[in-house]
């Protein structure tokens, strides 16, 4: 008996032990749920050019087919209904100034926010940017409760955050987690190094707060990854360092200005680092640059490696538009690059983002053509429509059993360089690859419909 008291004490202990380890959020949220708020939109039903009289018939149709059809078909509505949706967000001045997801308000006629003390105002779009999905609004009031902004860039992996917003319409619903990773690159969404945590978010939470353990803004909920609609355990949150600087942007001029390097880049897998002479696979490789672009005069080249940006380490590929689009315009950059397996460092004035074109690869073969029985490809030369599209290089018209078809050549790519060696024609090809050393891989570059990108090609 003594024994079983004995371990009852103990467990008691563990639990209070344990309890006092986790964070309580109590005054937390109290301290800052005064300055969230629900956010509702209404996007008015658009009639089509014929408006519909009772019977769902055009009003300009002879009361006798009115009639007529009126006895076989049952009235339709006069239109549509408005659409609604719900959001959340937070006020970050006492004069009204309020920031939110673009999503939530994208498209609205109406846009009604609800304050904490129950109040409803009507709300007016300062500005919205698409690219990173936010949006500023502003109410007319004054004296309103707003939140404290953190630091985003000191947030921690495995650190505690606390979203609070309106899922499903529950105003100030609390749910908390910790910060699962920085800086993820999401599908569309190139200049956004987001915050990916595992606090429950579903719809109605998008533009709502993400709070640190000291009351801070530090994020503002905005996707999720899903496959069944609601909350899996993945959440991403738009950093409020980046959403701060886009705010103020869209508060001053109405639009977003980011910084532009003009340069298509690629990752560094494991293969091409070897190629490339690199001890491990980190950087940012340069597939193409850009005609007249800052990178162009500043003089990068394909098959660069930029690894720093002003002293900051390119992991990933996917840093590299988080660290450039955070400059403006005329901003000065040192870039740290990897050329021919030696470490180099640019200067680079930044320039301005321009709207993107794609470039599409002609199809229209070329007179010459040679066949590489040592890569088992057979080659021609570009035709001028071609030359005008991708610059150098020669065609693949066939692929055969070897090393190109090994590393993923197909017919219709365009080989333009191997081995840091530029293709200028059918001779250029045959030169180079005749020399390609055996048993290490080598970086070759290749344009597929319109896009470049480097492969490694090895040769046993």
């Amino acid at each position: 008996m003594k024994l079983i008291r004995f371990l009852f004490v103990i467990s008691l202990s563990f639990a209070s032990l344990a309890q006092a380890q986790l964070p309580d959020f109590r005054d937390l949220v109290k301290e800052t749920s005064p300055a969230v708020v629900n956010i509702s939109t209404v996007q008015h039903a658009r009639l089509s050019s014929h408006s519909q009289g009772q019977y769902g018939l055009p009003e300009d149709v002879p009361e006798i087919f009115r009639h007529f059809f009126g006895r076989q078909f049952p009235q339709s509505p006069r239109g549509r209904q408005d659409a609604t949706s719900l959001g959340s967000g937070f006020i970050v001045s006492e004069d009204g100034y309020i920031l939110t997801n673009n999503h939530v308000v994208k498209d609205a006629d109406e846009i009604i926010v609800r304050l904490n003390d129950r109040r409803e105002l009507d709300a007016i779009l300062i500005g919205a940017d698409e690219s990173s999905d936010l949006a500023v609004l502003k109410v007319d009031a004054d004296d309103l409760p707003t939140v404290e902004l953190g630091d985003s860039d000191k947030l921690d992996v495995g650190e505690w955050v606390v979203a609070i917003g309106s899922p499903f319409g529950f105003d100030y619903s609390v749910t908390a987690g910790i910060v699962s990773a920085k800086g993820r690159s999401l599908p569309n969404e190139n200049y956004v190094p987001f915050i990916q945590t595992d606090v429950a978010i579903n719809p109605g939470n998008s533009g709502g707060p993400l709070f640190n353990l000291d009351g801070e803004v530090v994020g503002i909920n905005s996707q999720i990854y899903t496959r069944s609609g609601g909350f899996m355990g993945v959440s991403f949150a738009i950093p409020i360092n980046v959403a701060m600087n886009v705010a103020e942007q869209l508060k001053t001029t109405g639009k977003v200005s980011r910084g532009w390097l003009g340069v298509v880049i690629q990752e560094v897998s494991k293969d091409l680092a070897e190629s490339f002479g690199l001890d491990r696979a980190a950087g940012a490789l340069v597939v193409q640059v850009l005609e007249d672009s800052p990178a162009e005069r500043a003089g990068l080249v394909s098959g660069d490696i930029i690894t720093k940006v002003n002293g900051k380490q390119v992991y990933l590929s996917s840093d590299l538009p988080h660290h450039i689009g955070r400059l403006s315009a005329g901003d000065k950059a040192e870039l740290g690059i990897v050329r021919s397996g030696k470490r180099k460092t640019l200067k680079v004035e930044i320039g301005a983002l321009p709207d993107a074109n794609g470039n599409q690869l002609s199809s229209n073969a070329g007179p010459a053509e040679r066949q590489s029985n040592r890569l088992g490809v057979i080659v021609h030369e570009l035709s001028d429509r071609q030359r005008q599209d991708v610059g150098n290089g020669v065609v693949v018209k066939d692929v055969k059993r070897g090393p190109a078809s090994m590393a993923g050549v197909v017919p219709g790519d365009v080989i333009s360089m191997i081995n840091g060696e530029i293709i200028r024609s059918v001779t250029d090809f045959d030169r180079i690859v005749e020399n390609l050393p055996e048993k290490r891989s080598v970086p070759m570059r290749i344009v597929r419909r319109g896009q470049a990108s480097f492969i490694p090609l090895r040769i046993e």
